[in-house]
C-alpha cells in the first residue's frame, strides 16, 4: 500500500470527518447519544421527584414544566454535539463512552469495597456490643438505624469513591473477586474452626456476589466475554456481523435496559425505588444495612450496560461500513 503524503492524509481525513456527519452515519450517532440523553434526564427526573419531593415531569407547575424541559434540552445538546464540526466520528465516540463507561463502574466498584468494609466494621462492632464504647450511646443508638447509616455513612463514603475512580484507572474485578474469596473463607474458618458465625459475613459476600456479577457485565460486553449463541455468526463476514450485532444492541440491548429502568424507576414503589428510599434492610438480626444499595445495583447495571450498548452500536456499524480502527481482542477474555 503506497504511503499517502500529508496533503493525502489531511484530505482523507477531512473526507471521512465530512463522512461522519451525513447520511446513516450521522442518523447512528443521533440516536445513540439522544438516548444516552433521555436517559440522563429519566435519572435526574426520577432523583428530584422521589427524593426531593418535586411534583414530576408534566403540564402543571413551573417545576413540573422544567423536569419536562430537562428531556428536550438534554436531547438537543446531544444534537448540538453530534452536528458540531469537529465532532468526532464512529469509533471515536464509541471508544469516548468506552471510557465514560469504565469511570462510572470504578465509581460503583469503589463504592460497594469502601461501604462493605465499612458496614461490615460497625456491625461487628455491634454485634459485639463495643460499639458504644467507641463511638458514643447516641452515635451508637444512631447506626442502629438504617435512614442513619445509609444517609450519614453510605453515601458520603459513595461520593468519595468519585475521587478513588478519578485518581484509579483499573476496574478492580480481579480484587472485588478475591475479596469475595476472602470473605467467604472467613466465613468458614470462623463457623468451623471458631465456632463464630454473624449474618453480616454472609450478607457481605452476597453484597460483593452481587456487585461483582452486575457491575462486570458492561465491562464483559467491551472485551467479548459474553457467551455467544454461534449459529451463523462465525461464518459470517465483517459487514454482517457489524449488522447482527447493531441489530442486537438495539433490538435486545437497549430495549432490555430501557425495560429494567421503567419498571424498576417507574414509581414510587417501583422494585428499586421502594426498597432505596426507605433503606431496606435485610431482616436477620445484626447483618449488613447495605440491602437497599443491592436494589440500585441493578439500576447500576441497566445503565452501564445501556452505555456500553451505545457503544457497542457506534463499533459495530463501523465495523459494517469497514471503517478502519477496529479493536483486536488479544486478551485472555474471548468467546
Amino acid at each position: 500500500m503506497t504511503a499517502l503524503n500529508p496533503v493525502q492524509g489531511a484530505a482523507a481525513e477531512t473526507a471521512r470527518a465530512l463522512e461522519s456527519r451525513t447520511g446513516g452515519v450521522l442518523a447512528i450517532r443521533l440516536f445513540g447519544w439522544i438516548n444516552l440523553a433521555v436517559m440522563t434526564a429519566f435519572l435526574i427526573n426520577n432523583y428530584l421527584t422521589y427524593w426531593q419531593g418535586f411534583p414530576g415531569p408534566g403540564t402543571g407547575s413551573a417545576d413540573a414544566q422544567m423536569q419536562t424541559g430537562l428531556y428536550a434540552v438534554l436531547a438537543l445538546l446531544a444534537v448540538a454535539y453530534v452536528l458540531y464540526p469537529g465532532s468526532p466520528g464512529l469509533r471515536a465516540d464509541s471508544e469516548r463512552i468506552n471510557r465514560l463507561n469504565a469511570f462510572l463502574i470504578r465509581w460503583a466498584f469503589w463504592a460497594v469495597v469502601i461501604v462493605g468494609v465499612a458496614d461490615a466494621t460497625i456491625s461487628f462492632l455491634r454485634v459485639e456490643g463495643v460499639l458504644e464504647a467507641v463511638f458514643g450511646r447516641q452515635l451508637a443508638s444512631d447506626l442502629g438505624r438504617a435512614q442513619f447509616r445509609g444517609g450519614y455513612v453510605h453515601m458520603p463514603l459513595i461520593a468519595l469513591s468519585v475521587l478513588l475512580a478519578a485518581v484509579t484507572r483499573t476496574l478492580g474485578f480481579y480484587w472485588l473477586a478475591l475479596l469475595v474469596v476472602v470473605s467467604q473463607l472467613l466465613i468458614v474458618l470462623g463457623r468451623f474452626v471458631f465456632s463464630y458465625e454473624q449474618a453480616f459475613l454472609s450478607d457481605l459476600v452476597r453484597f460483593w456476589y452481587a456487585a461483582l456479577f452486575l457491575f462486570a457485565s458492561a465491562y464483559t460486553l467491551l472485551e467479548e466475554g459474553h457467551v455467544r449463541v454461534d449459529v451463523l455468526y462465525a461464518s459470517f463476514g465483517e459487514t454482517a456481523k457489524g449488522f447482527a450485532n447493531a441489530f442486537g444492541a438495539i433490538a435486545f440491548g437497549m430495549v432490555f435496559c430501557w425495560t429494567i429502568l421503567y419498571f424498576g424507576l417507574g414509581s414510587r414503589q417501583s422494585i428499586i425505588n421502594s426498597p432505596m428510599l426507605s433503606y431496606e434492610t435485610t431482616q436477620a438480626g445484626f447483618g449488613l444495612y447495605v440491602k437497599y444499595l443491592m436494589a440500585g445495583f441493578l439500576g447500576v447495571f441497566a445503565v452501564s450496560m445501556m452505555i456500553q450498548f451505545v457503544s457497542y452500536l457506534f463499533a459495530a456499524v463501523a465495523d459494517m461500513r469497514g471503517e478502519p480502527g477496529g479493536r483486536e481482542l488479544t486478551g485472555s477474555i474471548k468467546h
